[in-house]
This record gives structure tokens, C-alpha cells and sequence, in this order.
């Protein structure tokens, strides 16, 4: 409340509706100008306050009301607003008797008022009158602010002899030095956010001045301006100015600084931001502050009751925070042998993960064996294909318990409005178990692979294949064909719809065939369990031999296609459930279009195998002249690169042509269009690599998994003959890499391990973020390594080209030396001849068979 400097037993207030109608005191009916003014008893207010408490409106006053002596307080009606409010209170006996019985006014006062008009404002000086305390001292007392933390005082010293001696300053990195950098940002304290309700605050006019200090909560800045007019000379003061000596000295002295500030200038950009730039520097060459990756969580199957190794992991194409891992058994061949009769009556599993629950599996999905590969449909996430370890093809339809881990909060129906919120922010259900899934369909035995299935791709929903290899058009617009290779040294092609027969079933065949469908398994794909054959297959030979490559991992150029954007997922399943017709319910419809083929479409591909060769070959079958089967096309190339097992063959997400080998003790970059052999081949790493991938923001940014639980980080634009660092994550050796963008400014990798271990890691923002020009500087590099690769190939060409030339100079002077005339033989053997007679005449000398006479000649001796 506020109280007017000339009337301070006055109290405005604020009187609602309500409140008028409770103490009958509205406007224009109870109170009138004649009669503005009304009587109120002191326990109506009372009782009013015990009611409504703080609503309502005489709690400003309660004190007032509770310290006036009389039991009637008088209510006026301010209509002009005289005192700000629509009411006023009179808080004294004495000003309640002056308004109800004013006191007369002499005659001359009143000719005086008529003189004066009413917008005059006439200034009556303050009269001084003696201090009457009334217990605002003790109320200014409570509202004060005091200090009630004791004050601390340091006092720093150091010896005599050190004043006045010489300084030295150095610069030193602060992140070399433990505690030397320490980031102080702002942030609200909770412990001083005390909000107030109520606050009476009051002021008594006196002559003394006092200073007063309060605390103010800043948190947002915010900007603010103002116009103001310039002060300026007149002429006169001008043309003074302009003579006088001091100004002419003035501008004589700052002349030069102007000048070297003006050069300054023109050389320097002052307005750059330098904490922006020194960010970009640091994200470009390596900011060793923060460069590690981070541990974020973990999953573990805790229920298992036997040990298990992750073969393979996706992360979810639609739903953050969902991660789906396949299990195996750590158990060599000759073990899985002798334990077979316990292995079966173990499920095998893929588990999906979600943030929200570590410890539960939201979903697991059962198989006939162990699962190493698989992979989401890109055309509908719910659909689900698997590779098993006795070359089982797996399928299966989560399309029925796709609500279970949904990630809309929506209270039990549906938004309108669907958008991608955070898994791990929904609290986990109670009592939720974990739901089995069993499997659609699984392909046939007999005519499918006969080893463990290594790696598997969908093809793009944009074309689609013969049993010759030839392309064409996709007839159904979704992904409906798949490609696998396996360790029987095969890479099958695989058709999920339904093929025309090539013979007519009996009707026995039918019978059979009219089997009652367990109620928990969809029929998607019922026409295709235990009768699934591959469309077509392709073995790598190794030429003359009888001998088949073994391939591990696969690479196709259309990859990329399938990395679809979310948006256009969420517009795929909103138009399915608008129609209510899943595509894949309905694999008949696209059938009977006729095939339109491709023309100019690439059928080659990257292939690694288990001895670690890199091969680029095509899929594309050929008729062999002589038997007129169809035969694979022989490879285009063939490196023998990696000195042991290809674990991983990965395109990079910026360059459709650039891929990433990883495979025994070192790791390879190629390029399609190139081959003379790798534009990158580390040297051997001190522990065999078994995994890697590409990262998915940075072109030069890749990581690789190491046996020894280590993860090597490699930063083409900071070194390229090592890693730019490693970094510990498990004790055993890391099984799959797989990195995921979670938003803008966080990103995760998944890394899983032989122990069974789910590790999920934040990338920090050095590795996840691009520096300026990293796209360029990666493009020039791989350019300069191209070039660099035909300059050895010409150098080669060059040296096998002398070489040649001096084996046939060599040549040429051993052809010389044999070709002689007739002529010079003779004389030469008969020079010989000669030689020989002189040395037999010397030896029978020697021997006293011949005497030499004094005229030379010989004779017998008998």
C-alpha cells in the first residue's frame, strides 16, 4: 500500500465485484455522490479475511485494520481516482471525524477558492513538525539488508629485494598444465531464487537522506538504446578554437597514433570475433582438451544363462534410442559340436535396447540358430532381416508390437502431430516383461548356404534383378530383394515375394500345405518358410584352380541409397497406417508389370574374404562358350592387401566411390575408379583389427576396433600413416562399430565387445563436428594420392621398359661375340695347334727323350 505525503491516514484499495456485494457497498446503488462514503464493521473485515485469506482484497490493510481503536472503519469511494485506487481506507479516528464533519471555512477562503482555477497548482511549502514514531523503524529494520557472512581478508606479501626487479611473461598451453584452465560459466543458482508473494514496504517523508542497497536477480541481458542530440559549438566558439594553441598542439601530438591506428586497421580485421576463430582452429588440428569419447551406458544381458558374444548391431532408423544387438554363443566349432544337445534348448536372440531401460530387453526376437548379421528393411523398420550360422536366411515382422516401442507420447492413442522424441525420457514401465518374437519365415536348407552367413544387404527399392543378373526397374517400389555371402564361398540374391511355380503342385503338396498358423506369428512371409531359394549365385573362382574365393563382407555402390531421412520413413508409416494396407502384406500386387530394364546401371561391387583379399567384381552372369552354363564374370581386380580375415568393407557416407578395408593388422582406403591398388594402406597396428566405420559427420574422421579392447581414431586431416589416438573401452576385443546422430550437437557410437557388453559412447565435438573447409581438404587429398598412384604406375611402366632395353643390349653383345668369320676361326685353332706342339716339344725335353743339337734340331734318344 502507498500513502499519500498529505493525507497519511489514508490507504487506497482495490475493491473487486465481489467484494462490493459482500459489504454492500456498490458502486451506484449503496454509494452515490451524494453519499460516497460507507461505514464498515471491524468484524466483517475480520470475518472476510478469515474466508478468503490472501484473495481477499482488505489483506494490504490487515494490519491497519487490527490497530485501529474504533469498531467502524470508514470506506470511501474514490471516483476521480485521487489516490490511484477506486476506494480508499481512513486509517485513524481523528481523519474519519475531519471527513465526516469537515471543519467550516471563513468566507474570505471561500471568494479566494473562486479566484483560483482548479488546474493551478499552487506549492505549499513542507512545515517541519516533531518526529512521532509509530513503529515504522522496526518494520524498515526487517526490510534491510544485512550482512551475515563474515568478511574475509587476505593479505599478500613478498620480500624486499624482489620490488623493482625485472618481470619475465611466457605463454604455456593450458591444457598442458593440470588445473590451468578452468571454464566459469553462468548458471542460476537455486539457493537465491527466492520468489516473494507479499512485500509492504513504507515511507515517511523527513529531511534526512540515507542510502539504501538491495539485491536484483540478473539473468537475461537484453538490449537497449537511446537518441540523443549532439552539443555544438557556435561560430564564434568555433573560429576561437580553430587559433588557439592548444588544440594545434593536440593535433600536432595525435597525428601519428591516428596514422598507425589507421594503418592498423587496413592491415587488420578488429571487428573479427577471435574466440569463434580460435574454436575453428582448435576443431581443426585436434583440440586435445576434449578429444576422448565418453562413456554414456551400457547393456548387458543379465538373464542369459550361457556366455554370449554381440555379433552384430543396428541401431533403430526411426526411433532414437532403440538399439538392436545379435547374440551368439562363445563357443569354437569343435565345442558347438559336443554342446549341441544343450544348445538347442537355448533361444537365439536378437535384443532391442532403449535409454529408458538398460537391464530389460524391450523386445527379443527368436531364431532356429545363432544370428551374425542383419539388418532393417529400409522401406519398413518393422521388417527384419537375419543371417544365422547354418546359412539360414531369418525373417521377421514386427509390425504387431511395433506400439510396444513406439516413441510418441500420446496417453494410449495416437498424435496428429508424430515427432521423434528422445527414447531414454520415458520412464520405464514397472513390471514390464520382456516379449518373445518368433520368426516369419526362414529360407530353405537344402538350396540356400551351407556356412555361417557373414554379411547382408537390402537392395535399394529403386531397382531389382534376374536369375541372369541383368537390372531393372523395381516393379513393387519397396525393398524387396536381398543379397548375402557366406563362408561356402557363395554370394546368393535373394526375392522376398512369392515366384510363379515351375511345375503345378499336387493337390497333395496343397494338403500340406494348409497348416494352422500359430496365432503369435504373422503370415508376411508364410510362402516363404522352408521353401525360400536364393534368385541367383555367384561364386568368385580363382581362375585356373578348382578353388572358390571365400567372401566375408560386401559392398554394393547403391548403399547409399538406402540411408533414407526420417521424414520420409514417418511419411512411409503414416501413409501405410492411413490406408491400413501394409506393402509388405501384399508382395502380389507389382508382380504382373512388366520388367523395364536399366540401361548404364553398375553391377560391380567390393568383396573381402577370409584370406584377405580385396576383389571388384560384377554380379552379372555370363554364358561360357564351351558348356553354355552361366558362369561368374572374372574380377576386375584383385589385391591381396590385408594379411588376414576382411572384417569390414564400408563405403563412405560423403563419397559414393571411396571405401574402407579393415581387416588383419592394418586398414585400407580404395577408390572405385581406381585400380592400381589402395590410396591409403596403414602399416601393421601392434594388435589385429576387427572392426571399423566410417564417421558419419566428418569425411576424414573414421574409427576402428582393435582385439585388444582398444579403439584406434583416425583423423585424415591431422595424420595419415597413424591414428590420431587411442583409446581403452573393454578388456576383450571389440565385435562392431556403429556410430549414430542422435541430434545436431550429440552423437553416439555403439561399441560391443566379446564379452557381451553393449558399450554406447557420446563422440565429442571435435570428432563430431566438421571443421570449415574438411570436405575440400579431403577431396585434395584423395586427388593427390590418385595422382600419386598413376605417378608410380608410369614409373613403373618407365623402369620395366629400360629394363627391357638392356636385357636386349646384353643380348646384343653376347650375339656379337659369337658371330665371327670363318676365317678368324681357322687362324685361332690353328695358333692353338701350335701352342700344343710347342708345350709337348718342352715336356719331352724336360723328360731327356730329345736332344737338342748345336744346329736346333732334335733327335731320339733310344
Amino acid at each position: 500500500t502507498v500513502k499519500k505525503r498529505s493525507h497519511p491516514e489514508i490507504y487506497p484499495l482495490v475493491l473487486t465485484t465481489k467484494t462490493q456485494e459482500i459489504f454492500n457497498c456498490r458502486i451506484d446503488e449503496d454509494i452515490t455522490d451524494e453519499q460516497p462514503y460507507k461505514l464498515i464493521n471491524k468484524e466483517d473485515i475480520f470475518e472476510d479475511l478469515r474466508n478468503r485469506a490472501a484473495v481477499s482484497d482488505f489483506h494490504p490493510v490487515k494490519k491497519i485494520v487490527q490497530e485501529y481503536p474504533g469498531n467502524e472503519l470508514l470506506l470511501v469511494y474514490d471516483k476521480d481516482f485521487k489516490y490511484g485506487l477506486n476506494f480508499y481506507l481512513i486509517g485513524t479516528e481523528e481523519g474519519k471525524e475531519n471527513y465526516l464533519n469537515p471543519p467550516e471555512v471563513s468566507e474570505e477562503q471561500e471568494e479566494y477558492k473562486e479566484y483560483i482555477p482548479e488546474d493551478v497548482y499552487i506549492y505549499k511549502p513542507p512545515v517541519s513538525k516533531p518526529w512521532v514514531s509509530l513503529g515504522s523503524e522496526k518494520e524498515i529494520e526487517e526490510e534491510s539488508v544485512t550482512e551475515s557472512t563474515k568478511q574475509i581478508t587476505y593479505m599478500i606479501s613478498r620480500k624486499r629485494s624482489e620490488f623493482g626487479a625485472p618481470i619475465k611473461f611466457s605463454d604455456q598451453n593450458a591444457s598442458s598444465v593440470k588445473d590451468a584452465y578452468i571454464e566459469c560459466t553462468a548458471y542460476p543458482d537455486k539457493n537465491f531464487t527466492l520468489k516473494q508473494l507479499e512485500k509492504d514496504v513504507g515511507m515517511q517523508v523527513i529531511p534526512q537522506i540515507k542510502d539504501i542497497s538491495t539485491q536484483t536477480k540478473w539473468t537475461y541481458p537484453k538490449n537497449a538504446t537511446t537518441q540523443y542530440y549532439p552539443r555544438e559549438f557556435s561560430e564564434e566558439e568555433k573560429e576561437t578554437l580553430k587559433q588557439s594553441k592548444p588544440l594545434v598542439d593536440f593535433l600536432n601530438n595525435a597525428s601519428i597514433s591516428v596514422e598507425i591506428a589507421l594503418q592498423q586497421n587496413e592491415i587488420m580485421n578488429t571487428f573479427i570475433d577471435d574466440w569463434k576463430h580460435l574454436a575453428e582452429e582448435e576443431g581443426t588440428f585436434g583440440d586435445k582438451t576434449d578429444t576422448h569419447l565418453k562413456e554414456y551406458q551400457s547393456f548387458t544381458d543379465l538373464h542369459s544363462p550361457t556366455e554370449k558374444m554381440i555379433t552384430c548391431v543396428s541401431w533403430h532408423p526411426t526411433i532414437y534410442g532403440l538399439i538392436a544387438v545379435s547374440v551368439a554363443v562363445r563357443l569354437s566349432f569343435e565345442d558347438r559340436v559336443h554342446f549341441s544337445g544343450k544348445l538347442l534348448l537355448q533361444p537365439s536372440l536378437i535384443l532391442f535396447w532403449s535409454f529408458s531401460d538398460p537391464i530389460h530387453p524391450q523386445l527379443m526376437l527368436e531364431s532356429p540358430d545363432d544370428i551374425f548379421c542383419f539388418k532393417f528393411c529400409p522401406s519398413d523398420p518393422n521388417i527384419i532381416a537375419g543371417g544365422c550360422i547354418n546359412g539360414q536366411i531369418v525373417m521377421w515382422d514386427i509390425t504387431t508390437h511395433a506400439d510396444r516401442i513406439e516413441n510418441v507420447k500420446a496417453g494410449g492413442s495416437r498424435s496428429k502431430k508424430a515427432t521423434l522424441k528422445p527414447m531414454f525420457l520415458l520412464e520405464p514401465e514397472s513390471n514390464k516383461e520382456a516379449m518373445y518374437i518368433r520368426h516369419c519365415a526362414v529360407s530353405s536348407i537344402e538350396n540356400g548356404h551351407k556356412k555361417v552367413i557373414t554379411d547382408i544387404h537390402w537392395l535399394s527399392d529403386t531397382f531389382e534383378i534376374n536369375r541372369m543378373g541383368s537390372v531393372f526397374e523395381n516393379r513393387s517400389g519397396i525393398c524387396c530383394q536381398l543379397v548375402t555371402c557366406s563362408a561356402d564361398c557363395t554370394i546368393c540374391f535373394w526375392d522376398i515375394r512369392p515366384q510363379k511355380p515351375l511345375t503345378p503342385q499336387t493337390t497333395e503338396k496343397k494338403k500340406e500345405e494348409n497348416i494352422e498358423i500359430p496365432f503369435d506369428v504373422p503370415s508376411t512371409f508364410l510362402h516363404l518358410d522352408l521353401s525360400w531359394k536364393p534368385l541367383t549365385k555367384v561364386r568368385l573362382s580363382k581362375g585356373e584352380t578348382s578353388l572358390d574365393h571365400c567372401p566375408t563382407k560386401i559392398s554394393l555402390k547403391e548403399d547409399h541409397l538406402l540411408c533414407k531421412t526420417q521424414d520420409k520413413v514417418l511419411a512411409q508409416s503414416k501413409t501405410a497406417k492411413a490406408e491400413e494396407m501394409n506393402p509388405y502384406h501384399n508382395l502380389e500386387s507389382g508382380m504382373p508389370n512388366l520388367l523395364k530394364p536399366i540401361d548404364d546401371f553398375c553391377t560391380k561391387f567390393f568383396v573381402g574374404t577370409e584370406e584377405g583379399e580385396v576383389i571388384y567384381t560384377d554380379w552379372k552372369m555370363e554364358k561360357d562358350p564351351e558348356t553354355g552354363r552361366l558362369m561368374p564374370k572374372k574380377p576386375v581386380s584383385l589385391h591381396t592387401i590385408h594379411d588376414g580375415i576382411v572384417h569390414t568393407i564400408q563405403r563412405s557416407p560423403f563419397y559414393d566411390d571411396i571405401i574402407l578395408t579393415v581387416g588383419g593388422w592394418n586398414v585400407a582406403i580404395w577408390k572405385e575408379s581406381v585400380m592400381t591398388g589402395p590410396l591409403l594402406q596403414s602399416c601393421c597396428a601392434p594388435k589385429r583389427y576387427t572392426s571399423g566405420h566410417w564417421s558419419l559427420t566428418r569425411p576424414g574422421v573414421f574409427y576402428i576396433g582393435r582385439e585388444d579392447g582398444y579403439i584406434d581414431i583416425w583423423d585424415l586431416l591431422e595424420k595419415t600413416h597413424e591414428p590420431a589416438q587411442s583409446q581403452n573401452i573393454c578388456i576383450t576385443m571389440i565385435t562392431c562399430i556403429k556410430p549414430w546422430i542422435f541430434s545436431s550437437k550429440q552423437q553416439f557410437i555403439a561399441i560391443a565387445d566379446y564379452y557381451g557388453t553393449l558399450h554406447i559412447l557420446e563422440i565429442p565435438w571435435t570428432l563430431s563436428r566438421p571443421s570449415t573447409n574438411e570436405m575440400t581438404s579431403i577431396n585434395h587429398y584423395f586427388e593427390r594420392e590418385v595422382k600419386h598412384l598413376e605417378y608410380v604406375e608410369q614409373r613403373k611402366k618407365i623402369r620395366e621398359q629400360e629394363k627391357k632395353e638392356m636385357e636386349q643390349e646384353m643380348a646384343k653383345k653376347k650375339v656379337k661375340i659369337y658371330q665371327k668369320s670363318k676365317e678368324q676361326m681357322e687362324a685361332e685353332l690353328k695358333m692353338d695347334y701350335e701352342s700344343y706342339l710347342e708345350l709337348e716339344k718342352t715336356v719331352l725335353i724336360n723328360l731327356g727323350l730329345i736332344k737338342v743339337t748345336e744346329k736346333g734340331s732334335y733327335s731320339d734318344v733310344m
